[in-house]
Formats: structure tokens, C-alpha cells, sequence
């Protein structure tokens, strides 16, 4: 059945979504599925941008055919060279052979990479300032190395405006049969899987997220047609301030974020007892996760929602409780900065936790670690509720 939807005069959406799929990446867990934009531009030359996943490659081809009506592809402009984008390039070549595929440098050497055939395609290569013309739309391309991959480009439309944005601007989530973010209750329905996906995916890279967004703030841009999630033609000026901030690893709130870990219960208790009189000292909202029930990517995603990041976690080993590690870890790799960090530790006879924590999280940038520490000694009682009170005092001020 025919999936397409019309985006604009002479430009239709073409992908697909997944709703099976379990991990994106195999890493991040996505039960709210995840759509694979491609698109279709209908003039004098036709020309596609991006191709999909190979889980949707039925889909993605039906729509081909359906757009295309017995005319030849001219283009197929190839943006990012990622498996869940580029799977089906050799697939459509083989069914157009005389298309001419469109890349940089940099995108045809990780072309031939995946498919060796690509050595024997009609190639145009392009690079910053470059201009495709398929007739009434003429498109400019714009370098976006390393966001995330270093082959990215993006192609702006004159004639529409539309900035075709590679992965960036991107979120986990289906389509529900809508393609515009205004179709949506984005806040409610994608933000928090943008901004996981975006803390995830490309958090690290924020310095060259700013070098885009300069770019496009020169640009008159009516529409942003991402590769991930819906496409937006309006409020655009919304989602580009929220990844200002993201890429300025600006808190997006001043909320407090507690993570604990615990054996058999006793570090949860204290986190409890921490969240409560954190709510009840202030009018920041606090959430409260398990380390070891909650998959690392629905942490960092938190983390680049909240100012403040409490961590409360047992000595294991006589050294940090091991799912704790991990989120340190990929704290440290996604290069979080400007947080505040309150620490808590739990053992019952040598409780380190802080010591190696505050060692792991000085490694960060422009981050605060506040220095009252809490320690509870195996299990927390009534003599430990001045301690906790100080602690939860403390972050409180911070």
C-alpha cells in the first residue's frame, strides 16, 4: 500500500517506521519505535534524499515506485551514510542504474566501504556551497562533519526553504499516520525521545552542533526535514532553542535528578528519604531512578534535562556499585558539563564511593560538586535523619 505523504509542493515523505525493532543501535531501548525519513522531490530532474532502514525496505520501494509513476530517478542525494539510512542505496541502484548518487568525498569512501559495487556508480560529487538544480528546486549543500558521522551534509531548498537536516533535529518515536510536529502535542508525545536522542547520539559532539547552528541561523528556514520523527513548518525557532541549549550543555530546567543504586534496599530508603525533604525544601521538581532498573539512556537524557544530579550508591567490591560505573562512564564519554553533583555513599565497613566518584567526575568540565557528602553505615535509622537533612539542605542551596 502506497505510504507516501506530501510535504510541500514537489517534495513527499517516502520512508517507513519500525514499531518491532527493540534497540536502536542495539544499544537504546525504543519501545516507542523509530520512523526512517526518506524523500522524494518530484520536478523536472527527480531526485531522492536518503534512503531507509532494511526493515522497511518493502515499504520504502512501494513508495519509490508509487512517486516515480514510470518516470526515471535522476538523483539520489545521499546526506548520511549510517546502515539505518544508506542500507538500501545498492538496492535502488540496482533497480536505477543510470541515477547519479550525490555525496562528498568523504561520503563515497564510506559507500565503497559497505558496498564495494558503489566503485561503478554514476557519482556527483559535491561539497560546502555546492548547488543541485532538478529544475524549480535548487538545493545547497552545507558541510555537518561529525554531527554525528564526518560525511554529513545537509541540503537547503531555495525554493521552499526546507532544510533537508541529516540526522540532527532527529528523535526516537513512530509516526502515527501524521507527518508534521504541529500534527503532534510534541512536548508530550517527542521531546523527551529527542532529547534522549539527542544526548545519546550526538551529545558529545555540541561544539560542532553549534557550527551548524550558526550556519543555519544565515538561512531562512520555513521547514526542517530531519531523518528521524516528524517534520516541522512551524515553531521551528522552539526546537532550534532547545538545541542551543543541548549543545551547550545548558541545563534545560532546574530540576534534580537522583539516581541511586542499592544491593537490597538500604541505599533506596536513603534516596527516598533524600527525594522528600528535597521536596519539601524547594519548589524543583526531583526524580528519582534506580541505576540498575533503568537503561543508562533514559539517564543521560535526564541528565541533559536537569541541573542537578544527585548520586547515591554502596561500596561494591571496594569500588563504585557496578551499574553506577557505567553512568559515570558514559557521562564522562557524552562530555556532560555545567551540573551540579551531590554525592552519598553507602557501606558497611569501608564506604569509598565518594572518594571514587569525585575522582571519576572531576574529569568533567565546568561541572560543581557540592561539598557536603552523605554516609549511611549498612542501613539507614532515626539517628541518620540530621545527616540526611544536612545533605538534602545542602543541595537544596546549591
Amino acid at each position: 500500500m502506497n505510504g507516501t505523504k506530501k510535504i510541500t509542493e514537489g517534495i513527499y515523505w517516502i520512508g517507513g517506521s519500525d514499531r518491532r525493532l527493540e534497540r536502536f543501535e542495539n544499544l537504546f531501548p525504543i519501545p516507542e519505535g523509530v520512523s526512517y525519513n526518506s524523500y522524494f522531490i518530484d520536478d523536472e530532474k527527480t531526485a531522492i534524499f536518503d534512503t531507509a532502514d532494511i526493515s522497511v525496505s518493502d515499504q520504502f520501494m512501494e513508495n519509490v515506485m508509487a512517486c516515480l509513476d514510470g518516470k526515471k530517478l535522476d538523483y539520489l542525494v545521499v546526506l548520511h551514510m549510517e546502515p539505518d539510512h544508506c542500507s538500501l542505496i545498492s538496492a535502488l541502484v540496482g533497480v536505477f542504474p543510470d541515477v547519479t548518487v550525490v555525496g562528498n568525498a568523504k561520503t563515497f569512501t564510506i559507500m565503497e566501504q559497505f558496498f564495494p559495487e558503489a566503485k561503478g556508480f554514476n557519482k556527483l560529487e559535491v561539497k560546502e556551497g555546492d548547488t543541485l538544480s532538478t529544475g524549480a528546486h535548487n538545493f545547497k549543500f552545507i558541510t555537518a562533519p561529525m554531527v554525528h558521522w564526518p560525511e554529513v551534509l545537509m541540503a537547503y531548498d531555495e525554493k521552499t526553504k526546507a532544510l533537508f537536516s541529516a540526522d540532527a533535529f532527529g528523535t526516537f518515536g513512530a509516526l502515527d499516520g501524521r507527518i508534521f510536529a504541529d500534527e503532534y502535542d510534541y512536548e508530550k508525545d517527542f521531546l523527551d525521545s529527542s532529547r534522549r536522542y539527542y544526548a545519546n547520539i550526538v551529545g558529545k559532539y555540541g561544539m560542532q552542533v553549534q557550527a551548524v547552528l550558526k550556519k543555519a541561523a544565515g538561512l531562512d528556514i520555513q521547514m526542517l526535514l530531519s531523518l528521524h520523527g516528524p517534520v516541522w513548518r512551524k515553531d521551528i525557532a522552539w526546537l532550534l532553542e532547545k538545541y542551543q541549549k543541548w549543545s551547550t550543555y545548558e541545563p534545560e530546567t532546574d530540576d534534580v535528578l537522583l539516581v541511586y543504586g542499592s544491593l537490597y534496599g538500604h541505599t533506596k530508603s536513603a534516596a527516598d528519604a533524600v527525594a522528600s525533604m528535597l521536596c519539601e525544601k524547594s519548589d524543583k521538581k526531583v526524580k528519582v531512578c534506580d541505576v540498575s532498573g533503568t537503561d543508562v539512556s533514559y539517564l543521560i537524557g535526564e541528565v541533559w534535562r536537569c541541573k542537578k544530579i544527585v548520586l547515591m550508591c554502596p561500596t561494591y567490591n571496594n569500588g563504585i556499585y557496578p551499574p553506577m560505573e557505567s553512568f559515570l562512564h558514559d557521562m564522562a564519554a557524552l562530555g556532560v558539563q555545567n551540573r551540579i553533583f551531590a554525592l552519598a555513599q553507602n557501606g558497611t565497613w569501608a564506604p569509598v564511593t565518594v572518594k571514587l566518584m569525585t575522582e571519576k567526575l572531576s574529569l568533567l568540565k565546568n561541572v560543581t560538586i557540592i561539598e557536603e557528602s552523605l554516609t549511611i553505615k549498612s542501613a539507614v535509622h532515626k539517628t541518620d535523619t540530621e545527616s540526611l537533612e544536612i545533605f538534602a539542605d545542602a543541595i537544596a542551596r546549591a
